[in-house]
């Protein structure tokens, strides 16, 4: 394997796994579970053969194992196959840790240690991550930004020969946000329904009838509404979020507004107010995503942007208990719709 820096890319470090190049030790740290999953799966699937398993692959679990014992199986010499893999999973409930320096110092060639440390990051200043990123594979697992969550689906989809349209992609991305492994589970969903002789393309209309989510009534037409200041629409959709709470959760309604409302602020401050020059500096990948922010600089002015930024946050901290009286959510919604449209 080449040489690497401290921390490296999900993408690498697959394509090195299924080029069977592995090393030695996977320390598989961070917030994000699902690409510790992917890549402890990777591993299980690359380093043995399925007839070198029964004898050569361990499963240890952080609350019923200890360093002692980790350290025992990493030092095992395989049988009858090349390598040995040790995988341990829930490390992080695991005591005193560090002490697993003394292995990794001097690991053993012929094993592949996996360890899955969610939830949490190892302190880099200490001697167990240092000896990972110097020995082995030293990887923070980090959550997905909410504005990367379409290029990730994108990607996702593309990488099994399916496209989806821009409105497909901002539909999932707001009902299903940054929870990957549920957003990967709908995603596989979706792509095993297309028939097998013709192209895959996800559209609206199959996520409405699988995903349940309303093709007209959500997060990313109430947006479009919002931008157009349509407000007989915008009412429609809240009322109908109103009758599905379950499917149309406040705060993630919220929390959609807000990034409208606060990347079309920065829309005000770029160079570039061309639908291409707001795709760049928005990060944009479908022309279809830019034009609510097009519509928005026509509505609002930036001064009105500033002030639903905070009637926005305002909404949110009611919604916890600040202030709120005796509103329930929707009233606290519907208020704000009204403020921000009138």
């Amino acid at each position: 394997m080449a040489k690497k820096e401290d921390s490296v890319s999900f993408e690498y470090i697959c394509e090195d796994i299924k080029a069977k190049r592995f090393t030695p030790v996977y320390m598989l740290m961070g917030e994000e579970p699902f690409f510790i999953d992917k890549i402890t799966d990777l591993l299980i699937e690359n380093v043995l053969e399925e007839s070198e398993r029964d004898f050569n692959q361990t499963i240890l679990y952080g609350a019923d194992t200890d360093v002692a014992t980790i350290y025992n199986s990493a030092r095992r010499f395989p049988m009858m196959a090349e390598r040995q893999l040790v995988v341990v999973r829930e490390a992080q409930l695991l005591r005193d840790i560090e002490t697993l320096t003394n292995y990794v110092k001097n690991p053993l060639k012929s094993t592949v240690l996996v360890i899955n440390y969610k939830y949490k990051t190892l302190d880099g200043r200490k001697s167990l991550a240092i000896a990972c990123g110097k020995n082995g594979v030293l990887f923070d697992s980090r959550k997905i930004s909410d504005n990367r969550i379409p290029s990730f689906i994108t990607s996702f989809l593309q990488a099994r020969a399916t496209s989806i349209d821009g409105k497909g992609v901002q539909m999932l991305a707001d009902f299903l946000g940054n929870d990957l492994s549920r957003l990967c589970k709908e995603l596989d969903k979706l792509a095993i329904l297309l028939p097998e002789n013709s192209p895959k393309r996800i559209t609206p209309e199959l996520i409405e009838q699988n995903v349940g989510i309303s093709k007209e009534y959500n997060s990313f037409e109430l947006v479009k509404a919002v931008a157009a200041k349509d407000i007989l629409k915008a009412n429609r959709i809240i009322q109908y979020f109103e009758k599905n709470p379950k499917d149309n959760p406040i705060p993630a309604i919220l929390s959609v507004l807000f990034n409208y409302f606060s990347n079309l602020l920065i829309c005000y401050y770029s160079s570039d107010r061309s639908e291409n020059g707001l795709m760049n500096t928005l990060g944009l990948r479908f022309n279809i995503q830019v034009k609510d922010y097009i519509t928005g600089l026509k509505n609002y002015s930036a001064m009105k942007v500033f002030n639903h930024i905070s009637e926005i946050r305002t909404a949110d901290a009611r919604t916890k208990g600040v202030e709120k009286g005796s509103l329930t959510d929707a009233d606290i919604m519907k208020e704000l719709l009204y403020k921000i449209l009138h």
